[in-house]
């Protein structure tokens, strides 16, 4: 199962990164006049990257 969970988490990360660069990227500059909305994108990206952080520290640890 290790190789099930590594390839798990590599996959999310993938997908948290990609999902990251869409609220970075489009999302809040799209929501510039709408500033609710631009702050709901902002600390989504926050998460975000907290969970990106994670992942990688999880992966790294996985791989030892």
């Amino acid at each position: 199962m290790k190789d099930n969970n590594l390839y798990n988490m590599m996959h999310q990360l993938t997908q948290e990164q990609k999902s990251l660069w869409r609220l970075e990227n489009q999302y809040v500059k799209d929501a510039k006049t709408n500033p609710v909305l631009k702050k709901y994108w902002a600390n989504l990206a926050k998460e975000k990257k907290t969970h990106i952080t994670d992942l990688k520290a999880m992966i790294k640890k996985e791989l030892k």
